[in-house]
């Protein structure tokens, strides 16, 4: 059984930290904010069917 607690243990301290630097990223990070275009061929919008 001590075998099993420290495996949960262990994998509770793991998830802690993952939600606590998911966490971090949500506060500190800000996404750069900006506008994007791509052209695309009129050739791709309408392709001639052989």
């Amino acid at each position: 059984m001590p075998t099993l607690f420290r495996f949960v243990v262990v994998t509770a301290i793991l998830a802690g930290i993952a939600y606590g630097t998911m966490f971090a990223l949500v506060m500190f990070v800000e996404p750069k904010k900006g506008e994007m275009s791509v052209r695309i061929p009129p050739e791709k919008l309408n392709p001639k069917k052989s």
